[in-house]
């Protein structure tokens, strides 16, 4: 339990806080961006203006990507952060294992120690 309260300590939530409403923003406006999306009927134009539409489905898909692109860069950015503050927490809770370790065995060397003498 105390390990928990260690990491969330350590945690930048600084960081991650005022990283998280660029990513909700994101992550909404590609989720609705997808939602909403209906088939255009192309089958039923002109030659010309179903090129024109597919073009236009296009430059909105290349838009799209672009959008989710940076959510999911935001995201890993984020992600990469969480886990090197893991990794710190790691080395630091084996360094305190370590240390309570040693601390344990002196501790018990003196209560030999004075129960001999």
């Amino acid at each position: 339990m105390a390990g928990w309260i260690t990491a969330f300590k350590v945690l930048p939530w600084s960081d991650i806080i005022a990283a998280a409403p660029a990513v909700v923003k994101g992550a909404r406006r590609l989720w609705f961006a997808v939602r909403k999306q209906d088939a255009p009927v192309i089958t039923e134009l002109q030659p010309e203006a179903a090129q024109r539409a597919l073009e236009a489905k296009v430059e909105e898909l290349r838009q799209e990507l672009a959008a989710a692109s940076e959510l999911v860069t935001e995201l890993a950015e984020q992600n990469s952060r969480l886990v090197e503050a893991v990794a710190i927490l790691r080395v630091r809770t084996r360094a305190l294992l370590v240390i309570s370790v040693i601390l344990a065995l002196a501790v018990t060397g003196l209560v030999i120690a004075f129960s001999l003498s």
